[in-house]
């Protein structure tokens, strides 16, 4: 398959579990968070983005909301792995099942 300049992708994304040693709480709106998930997103510009998302420590759903990923050079290094084996997990795709 050609490449076709008309085909545009806006976004790539995928989400990643932050391993149990790796997560931390932080607040909003007087609610505090247990950071689980990132969201990473390749920008167009080929850097990466995270936000996190978790649940409140009190217990049940709350909201969706996202959080702000410290700058930790473990936290870059789980994003930066994370993409990379999506990468792989990509390229190697088998088409529409």
């Amino acid at each position: 398959m050609s490449s076709d300049p008309a085909l545009e992708v806006s976004a790539l994304a995928i989400n990643v579990t932050i391993p149990e040693a790796l997560r931390w709480t932080d607040s909003r709106r007087g609610e505090e968070f247990t950071l689980t998930t990132l969201n990473v997103r390749l920008l167009p510009d080929g850097h990466l983005a995270a936000k996190a998302y978790g649940r409140p420590v009190a217990g049940g759903r709350g909201a969706y909301v996202s959080f702000r990923v410290p700058d930790r050079p473990e936290l870059a290094a789980l994003i930066a792995e994370a993409a990379s084996h999506a990468a792989g997990m990509w390229a190697a795709h088998r088409g529409p099942g």
